[in-house]
């Protein structure tokens, strides 16, 4: 596998802290929550702010009707963002946020909202508004002929995701279709934040650095403070951070401050502290 054409967009923010020696951190956010500008505003502190390194690369959420996938946390945010009246076409304003805050950023969506939408025009606008890629939680390689299709016409990452049940057939098919970095998912079940780091997680980066040694792994689910990302950083490329930052906006928002980014900002912190060390 040829490195040079696997890393892609997303996955160069990934190798250029590799070059410095530690594991990219990859903040989740979804837009529309607490509000789309409210949303808009939270992403910028989540890549720094002009006050901190913050996150290296940025993964915006689709809020969907049916989140499967997600935990109680993320499933809060969103169903108050589709209250709220957020809209497909609000991801791109949230792209375009993040890339003049000077980050790369991943789209992370359920694939209906994508059908929905068109494809290609999906993959057209996103690469219009500056986005790197799709990380796509209910889609897997095999029924993606149309997305692998666009997002090569457009020059888009596709990220895919491996679990600690993929048999080494289904991680190294996986493997193959993805452009930028591989998402393992390194418990089993929904989203959320966790005591400790999942204890599954090495290996199965062990079994994807056997079976797809050139491509970039990022490890999600469960990382909630720096000690956390520090473990996981010692022997994963990318950390990625979701409920942790989404429960700042949470608890600002229930206590009717929902523009306060003080929690935001100081999670942001301790988690890029975390993979520096």
């Amino acid at each position: 596998m040829n490195t040079a054409t696997t890393q892609g967009n997303s996955g160069l923010a990934i190798a250029a802290a590799r070059a410095e020696g530690r594991a990219a951190l990859v903040g989740y956010l979804p837009v529309g929550y607490p509000s789309v500008p409210g949303s808009l505003a939270a992403l910028r502190a989540l890549c720094g702010d002009g006050e901190g390194p913050g996150v290296d690369l940025v993964e915006i959420g689709l809020p969907y009707t049916d989140p499967m996938m997600d935990g109680p946390v993320i499933q809060r945010a969103g169903t108050r963002a589709l209250e709220r009246g957020v809209r497909t076409r609000d991801v791109f304003a949230a792209v375009e946020a993040v890339r003049a805050a000077g980050k790369p950023a991943v789209v992370m969506t359920y694939w209906n909202l994508v059908d929905r939408y068109g494809t290609d025009a999906f993959a057209r606008d996103l690469a219009a508004a500056g986005g790197a890629g799709l990380i796509t939680p209910d889609l897997v390689p095999d029924e993606a002929g149309d997305w692998l299709a666009a997002a090569d016409a457009h020059g888009l990452d596709r990220v895919f995701l491996v679990a600690p049940s993929s048999s080494d057939a289904r991680i190294v098919s996986t493997a193959a279709a993805c452009r930028g970095w591989v998402y393992a998912t390194a418990v089993m079940g929904v989203t959320g934040t966790r005591t400790s780091a999942p204890s599954a997680a090495p290996a199965l980066v062990a079994r994807l650095r056997t079976l797809a040694p050139d491509l970039l792994v990022g490890v999600g689910l469960g990382v909630s403070n720096g000690d956390q990302a520090a473990q996981i950083a010692g022997y994963a490329d990318a950390v990625i951070v979701g409920s942790a930052f989404v429960k700042q906006l949470l608890a600002a928002d229930d206590a009717g401050t929902p523009d306060d980014l003080t929690g935001l900002r100081a999670v942001v912190a301790d988690l890029a502290a975390g993979v520096r060390r």
